[in-house]
């Protein structure tokens, strides 16, 4: 015979996911009697959540000191205490670095690409390894249809002619 959960319709494809959707229970009978506090701290934070919510915090504390280190002035870091601290020639020149390094990359980036692409007289630009030449079938006219042509790539040729081949 056959089996409760086999599928022959789309209908009773819909029933059976009703089905199951109406019997799903998120608690375990043994897990009951737990309080909720004590279901929660089963699973716990992803280690995915925590290290967003460190760097988070680490990205704001150290935006904070550099801001502190670049602005205030050097007479009320020595009042505080603060005495020994990077010469106030790095507060220009990190972030300069770090943007001129960020152009460099992407004019090397965009180079690299130029390099790669072949020219535009290329035959590289209309036929690679993955090219399929239409085949060529003789099918007998016994009736007014015909099979559809298998997947192949049109030719350069006669693309030339749809586009700028004047006669109709």
């Amino acid at each position: 015979m056959e089996s409760p959960q086999s599928v022959n319709s789309p209908r009773r494809t819909l029933s059976l996911s009703r089905q199951r959707r109406a019997t799903v229970s998120f608690l375990d009978s043994d897990n009951n009697n737990k309080p909720a506090s004590a279901l929660s701290s089963d699973h716990g934070p992803k280690p995915s959540e925590v290290y967003g919510f460190v760097g988070s915090i680490t990205t704001v504390v150290a935006t904070v000191i550099f801001l502190v280190w670049a602005y205030v002035p050097e007479s009320w870091l020595h009042s505080i205490g603060i005495s020994y601290y990077p010469s106030r020639y790095w507060a220009l020149a990190v972030p300069t670095y770090v943007m001129v390094t960020i152009v460099l990359m992407l004019a090397f980036y965009i180079g690299l690409n130029f390099m790669s692409t072949p020219s535009p007289a290329s035959l590289n630009t209309v036929y690679d390894e993955f090219s399929r030449d239409p085949l060529s079938h003789d099918f007998s006219e016994e009736g007014d249809e015909k099979p559809i042509d298998p997947i192949s790539d049109i030719g350069i040729d006669r693309i030339n002619d749809a586009m700028f081949n004047n006669s109709a």
